[in-house]
């Protein structure tokens, strides 16, 4: 079973080799959600699910039994309003078949997670599918626990196997690589600019100077 390097170039995420889950962002996970404020989350994890699209990451989407714990969180639906979601009654979205099928589909073998919560819908997955020779990254400040243990837990179990944990905006980082690969560099800023915080604000700010005429002793006009 050969994996990805931990170390080094290969190791980084590339967009022509990922593949993204997003696991159960519904409302009755988001109503127990007690590790992160969620509106942290909903804002982490739409922006994640509008940079795959940017990249072109196929993003696959899934809910278990919506019927009762509600439809995905409409802001992630509208990243991909044609595509609906796989609607699971297995609590471990790797043991629903449609899924896995979706996934292999892709060819790819980095597989992206990001789910609620993330000691159960995130972890049962990650682990089974690490053990099948994915290389797998769950996105951490994407997901979230009933508690903060709980997720710090899942997180380190997980860790302890061999997943590798990010956070959305690394995700950004590794998928963009270059700042001279302009096809996804004017795009993705107002995508940071909306849901990247600080960063978005610092960006805002940058684009500003740079767009500010300045005269020959510096200052700006």
């Amino acid at each position: 079973m050969t994996r990805t390097a931990k170390a080094g170039l290969d190791a980084l995420l590339t967009p022509e080799e990922s593949v993204l889950v997003l696991i159960d962002h519904q409302p009755f996970q988001v109503a127990n959600l007690n590790s992160h404020e969620p509106t942290l989350i909903v804002n982490n994890v739409v922006g994640l699910a509008k940079l795959a699209k940017v990249y072109g990451v196929p993003t696959v989407l899934t809910t278990v039994i919506e019927e009762r714990g509600g439809h995905l969180i409409k802001a992630i639906q509208d990243v991909f309003p044609d595509q609906t979601p796989i609607n699971r009654t297995a609590i471990n979205t790797w043991e629903d078949r449609r899924v896995v099928d979706a996934v292999e589909k892709t060819g790819r073998k980095k597989l992206i997670l990001a789910g609620l919560w993330t000691e159960i819908c995130v972890a049962m997955p990650a682990l089974q599918a690490l053990d099948e020779g994915y290389d797998v990254f769950v996105v951490t400040d994407a997901s979230g626990g009933v508690t903060a243990e709980a997720h710090d837990m899942a997180v380190r179990r997980m860790e302890r196997a061999g997943v590798v944990p990010i956070t959305w905006m690394v995700a950004s980082a590794e998928w963009q690589r270059d700042w001279a690969r302009e096809s996804t560099a004017t795009v993705i800023g107002p995508v940071l600019q909306e849901h990247g915080g600080a960063t978005g604000v610092a960006l805002a700010w940058e684009l500003q100077l740079l767009a500010t005429p300045v005269d020959g002793a510096g200052v700006s006009r």
